[in-house]
C-alpha cells in the first residue's frame, strides 16, 4: 500500500513540475512578444471588390500566363535583399497582361519588382499596383 500511495505522489509531483514549467516558458514567450498593430485594410478591400479590379482568384490557368507569373515569382524570391513583404506579392497574369499588387518597405522595392515583372512579361505589359507601407 506505502508503495502505491508513494507512486501517486511522484505522479503527481512530476505532473505538477511539468505544468508549471510549461506555465512558465509561456508566460515569457507572452512577455517578449509584442502584440502585432493593428492592421486596416479597408481601404484595398474596398478597391478588390470592384469587378474591373484584377485579383488573384482571376489568374488564368492557361500555360503561357502560369509561366510568366512563375518566372516573376522566382526572381522576386531569388533577390534576398527585398523584404518578406516584397517576396509575398501578389502577381496575377491574364493573358499576358501582368498585376502587381500589395505591400513593399519601400519606392525602391516597387521599383525593382516591376523592373523584374518587365524583364518577363514586357514593359508595356506590367501594372504597378504596389504601395509602399506606412512605417
Amino acid at each position: 500500500m506505502k508503495i502505491v500511495h508513494t507512486s501517486i505522489v511522484r505522479i503527481a509531483l512530476c505532473s505538477g513540475l511539468l505544468l508549471g514549467s510549461v506555465a512558465v516558458g509561456h508566460a515569457q514567450d507572452s512577455a517578449n512578444h509584442q502584440p502585432a498593430p493593428a492592421v486596416d485594410n479597408t481601404k484595398m478591400n474596398q478597391r478588390d471588390q470592384n469587378k474591373a479590379e484584377p485579383t488573384a482568384d482571376q489568374q488564368k490557368e492557361n500555360r503561357s500566363d502560369r509561366d510568366i507569373t512563375q518566372q516573376i515569382r522566382q526572381s522576386i524570391m531569388s533577390d534576398k535583399s527585398l523584404s518578406t513583404y516584397a517576396h509575398n506579392v501578389k502577381i496575377i497574369t491574364q493573358d499576358g497582361q501582368v498585376t502587381l499588387k500589395g505591400p513593399v518597405n519601400s519606392e525602391s522595392e516597387k521599383q525593382t519588382i516591376a523592373t523584374k515583372a518587365a524583364e518577363v512579361a514586357g514593359a508595356n505589359k506590367v501594372t504597378n499596383d504596389l504601395n509602399v507601407k506606412s512605417q
